[in-house]
């Protein structure tokens, strides 16, 4: 067994990668949320609001979404979709904000977030930066979830090269 592993591991080891990377996708949207919300908010076309790329989430149970995240919003509600290796079982979402609760601000580790509730009745949480927060509570206009406008802070200048 070992010398034929040691002979065609080449071929195995792609396989054998693929596999966990495909299960590890699934085990991220199923303990996350991502597979729950998609029952009910997956995105029916494209979004044409405003995007903003590489962005980061936490949702529930530890999953974590760091700089894969592309974020947009409108006056209508927020879209979301994972970069093109990490989008097994994780299809496009269009969350109306209806249907988004706002939370407190809350800590992880040393960062603050703003925490989000996707869905009346699912309640996936979606934990982001105040910063992405001020961005999209600016797209979503009066429509924004929070009762208080209270993370609405002009978003950051663009970084400057000298």
């Amino acid at each position: 067994m070992q010398t034929w592993l040691n002979d065609n591991f080449g071929y195995v080891f792609p396989f054998f990668f693929a596999t966990v990377w495909l299960f590890a996708t699934y085990w991220v949207a199923l303990v996350g949320g991502w597979r729950l919300l998609a029952k009910r908010f997956r995105a029916a076309g494209s979004f044409s609001g405003q995007k903003w790329y590489m962005q980061s989430a936490a949702m529930r149970w530890l999953s974590h979404y760091n700089n894969i995240l592309t974020v947009g919003a409108d006056s209508e509600g927020l879209f979301l979709v994972p970069f093109l290796l990490f989008r097994a079982w994780h299809p496009p979402l269009f969350v109306p904000w209806v249907e988004i609760t706002g939370e407190n601000k809350t800590q992880l580790f040393f960062f603050e977030m703003v925490e989000l509730r996707l869905g009346s009745s699912e309640r996936v949480s979606f934990s982001i930066r105040p910063v992405l927060a001020a961005r999209l509570e600016s797209a979503a206009g009066e429509n924004w979830p929070l009762n208080e406008r209270r993370f609405l802070t002009s978003p950051p200048p663009p970084i400057s090269w000298l």
